[in-house]
């Protein structure tokens, strides 16, 4: 099968792109930096076909979708700076998608959603995500939209980051409680799904939740990577307020002096004060999932 790959040089797209290459597929990525180093090396690891384009800029997408028979749309931001904002590139860019897709004889498109995305969803992200949604579900493509929990693996920006952390602080912060559950999944299962839906006719209308099998709170999750790192670190909790102005703060600050998404911004906020679990049995049995549990996920890229 012929496969673009929106947001393949992101932390998912990489395993998507590997796992479609085990498959045999024959893979096209969309690319707004066609020439970096990392896309040429990624490029040359699973024998890509690169189109520069931009899921913003709808007339830079067609060229891309010729003899293509299906997409998987990956693209997505947990941060904003300058254009690439929730609503563009999760509400316009999906619209640019589905749109340019139309166009042709697609056969499947795979869509990146979030757990947690609902109607009348309390943060920015998932209002974007639920409307990116709808904008597949109603474009007469035969759709598949995962829902993932928090994904970590190699190179992942949660994980990673409180290990680092936790390298040279004696203090992991934490926002409010820390009480809110999270259900991690392990970034190969994940990919393995979207890459058999592609050649399951059940999954096509359907919408399926990725978790792992750990229901676990923000508070366990740090536990447990210091766990599996050794270390011992005093738990610093941020009152939800301070972090609040802090979260402003940094909104204001990064995407203006240094041009970066911020590291915390309120949408973040919002959603750690709500669980974020879902039902991982119907992608389980289908796609014959079997996520591990997180410790011992993470424990085979954390070291000690």
């Amino acid at each position: 099968m012929k496969v673009l790959v929106t947001g393949g040089t992101g932390f998912v797209g990489q395993e998507v792109l590997g796992q479609l290459h085990s498959a045999a597929h024959s893979i096209h990525v969309l690319a707004r930096q066609p020439r970096s180093d990392r896309l040429q090396k990624i490029a040359s690891q699973y024998d890509l076909d690169i189109h520069p384009g931009d899921v913003l800029e709808a007339n830079t997408i067609e060229g891309s979708l010729a003899g293509v028979d299906a997409v998987i749309h990956l693209v997505g931001i947990i941060s904003e700076a300058g254009t690439q904002t929730f609503e563009n590139v999760h509400i316009r860019g999906t619209h640019n998608v589905v749109e340019a897709s139309r166009k042709f004889p697609i056969k499947r498109l795979v869509h990146m959603s979030a757990l947690g995305t609902r109607a009348q969803a309390k943060s920015r992200y998932h209002q974007s995500k639920w409307a990116a949604e709808e904008i597949v579900r109603q474009s007469g493509l035969a759709f598949t939209i995962f829902r993932p929990s928090l994904i970590y693996g190699t190179g992942d920006v949660f994980v990673n980051l409180f290990e680092k952390l936790s390298r040279f602080s004696p203090f992991l912060p934490v926002m409010g409680t820390g009480r809110g559950k999270l259900q991690p999944v392990p970034v190969d299962a994940v990919a393995r799904a979207f890459v058999k839906s592609l050649t399951e006719p059940k999954t096509i209308g359907q919408t399926y939740d990725l978790c792992g099998p750990d229901r676990l709170t923000l508070l366990e999750v740090l536990d447990t990577i210091l766990a599996v790192t050794g270390r011992r670190r005093i738990r610093f909790h941020l009152p939800m307020p301070l972090a609040w102005q802090l979260a402003m703060l940094l909104e204001f600050v990064f995407p203006r002096l240094l041009r970066r998404p911020p590291p915390l911004n309120r949408d973040q906020l919002l959603m750690l004060q709500e669980d974020n679990v879902g039902d991982p049995a119907p992608a389980n049995r289908l796609f014959g999932l079997q996520p591990i549990p997180f410790r011992e996920g993470i424990a085979r890229f954390l070291k000690s």
